[in-house]
């Protein structure tokens, strides 16, 4: 298994994350801290619900995921960081690094066995599952609140409504700047309890259907969908009490 030590004091904390990718390239996952097992199955659930599937989309599993285990090694107390994904996903490695917190780490790309390269099989569920095959601009996290008291850097929030925050992120093409902006909104959202959090990253050059009905003036706009009022923050993205503002108003 490929893997790297990261001894960096910003190194990330131990955790688990597992990412589960759609063929029209949406996006579900969870980072772990607690590292139980059963998560593809939770997200392939996640999917079904969001996209109105018949069934949990459990195909997906292996071909389309990545995993990301992170561990001090008791050896030499280093953090250790061993990251895999399957080459229908690997290409994403560098939206996987912002959302996990891993710089620009390279993945280890997964040779699985012959039936799981072959995309004739997952063909045959195109029929039975065609949202699968279409691009939602879907980015769902499912991580658990992993704040412990006196880690809090940000103002107390209030707790959001049970349903969790929906936001939709206006970019123009995916580049530095929007893993960026990824890794500061999951910052926010995780340290202000806004777990779990639906994403929508909508890229205005292939959408300006989208970017036109939210009335979008500029990129990058961040718009909080629920809870109501919608409410908009256009740039300052790299502001975290800008976004922690946006997502508390009233």
């Amino acid at each position: 298994m490929l893997s790297a030590r990261l001894t960096s004091p910003l190194a990330p904390p131990v955790f688990k994350g597992i990412a589960v990718f759609t063929p029209g390239g949406d996006l579900v996952y969870c980072r772990d801290h607690h590292k139980k097992s059963q998560w593809h199955l939770t997200l392939c659930g996640a999917l079904q619900e969001q996209l109105g599937l018949q069934e949990s989309p459990h195909f997906l599993v292996p071909g389309f995921t990545a995993t990301v285990d992170c561990w001090q090694d008791p050896a030499t107390q280093a953090l250790t960081v061993a990251a895999e994904a399957y080459p229908f996903v690997y290409r994403y490695q560098g939206l996987l690094n912002a959302l996990f917190d891993l710089g620009d780490l390279e993945w280890r790309r997964i040779i699985p066995s012959p039936e799981y390269l072959n995309l004739s099989v997952f063909e045959t569920y195109r029929s039975q599952f065609p949202q699968l095959w279409e691009n939602h601009d879907l980015i769902l996290d499912l991580s658990e609140s992993t704040v412990e008291p006196g880690e809090q850097s940000l103002p107390q929030t209030p707790d959001p409504s049970p349903e969790g925050s929906v936001l939709r992120l206006f970019v123009s093409g995916h580049s530095a700047l929007t893993e960026q902006i990824l890794k500061t909104l999951q910052g926010v959202l995780e340290s202000s309890r806004y777990s779990p959090y639906t994403l929508q990253m909508i890229d205005v050059s292939k959408n300006p259907e989208q970017a036109e009905a939210d009335q979008i003036a500029a990129t990058p706009t961040l718009v909080r969908i629920s809870p109501q009022p919608i409410k908009r923050l256009v740039g300052e993205l790299d502001n975290p009490r800008a976004i922690l503002s946006l997502l508390s108003d009233p």
